[in-house]
């Protein structure tokens, strides 16, 4: 089997050199980009596994590549963020990203997280070649259909457009409906990680959920959050 390709894309020439150098030697095949302009025609001429995608960049912002690409793109997107703040961290997965790590990086956080969204694409390309039965490839609550074989989300019968991480988080909720699931349930389940009580990744791929499937924010009826214990599906509300 061939090594996962990535694709980093970091202005910073000393920290590029140096992740580069880190996750060649754990197998990867690496390729890199210091240019934001450049980015988009090198993410969907090479069509790496993953992109590893710095926010802050010069001539064009990790946003607006994620943008650009990710309808012609279907691999992984990492960001590297150097901000805390979860507006940025929430626009980034609404743009298309599909997880974040903060600056300063940790390697072994950064190569956990890249191991994990690899393993999470594995399952989904040998899906599509899979003949499983129809009971498990949809999943259908009023006007929601989620189909796990295109990944494909529709409500009251538009297309949604969703993140494979928006997908990934609204398909394991639609499997277990008038159940909470905890955030280290959804965290362990979606990331490989165990919840740290701090980690808000999952509350913004909610926040973003909410705004694509048209749920009141201000008083969601479908995501419910359930304060201290984490989130509900709510299966006739749709």
């Amino acid at each position: 089997m061939d090594a996962p390709s990535i694709l980093l894309v970091e202005d910073d020439l000393k920290l590029s050199q140096l992740l580069a150098q880190y996750l060649q030697k754990q197998g990867f095949n690496l390729s890199t980009c210091n240019e934001g302009q450049l980015a988009p025609q090198a993410i969907i001429e090479q069509q790496p596994d993953l992109v590893v995608l710095d926010l802050m960049l010069p001539g064009m912002d990790g946003l607006s590549i994620c943008r650009e690409v990710r309808n012609h793109y279907q691999g992984k997107i990492l960001v590297l963020t150097a901000s805390d703040d979860d507006m940025d961290q929430v626009a980034a997965l609404e743009m298309g990203a599909d997880d974040f790590v903060t600056k300063p990086l940790q390697p072994r956080v950064l190569l956990a997280r890249i191991r994990m969204l690899l393993r999470r694409a594995e399952p989904q390309a040998s899906h599509a070649q899979d003949s499983s039965p129809e009971s498990d490839r949809f999943r259908q609550y009023g006007n929601l259909l989620l189909d796990n074989s295109t990944r494909t989300c529709t409500l009251s019968s538009e297309l949604v457009s969703l993140t494979p991480s928006e997908f990934d988080l609204i398909w394991l909720l639609a499997n277990h409906p008038d159940e909470i699931l905890s955030r280290d349930a959804l965290v362990k389940a979606t990331r490989g990680i165990d919840y740290d009580g701090i980690d808000r990744t999952i509350d913004n791929k909610i926040v973003s959920l909410r705004k694509k499937l048209l749920d009141n924010p201000a008083h969601p009826r479908r995501l419910i959050t359930v304060r201290g214990k984490g989130y509900l599906f709510v299966p006739d509300s749709w």
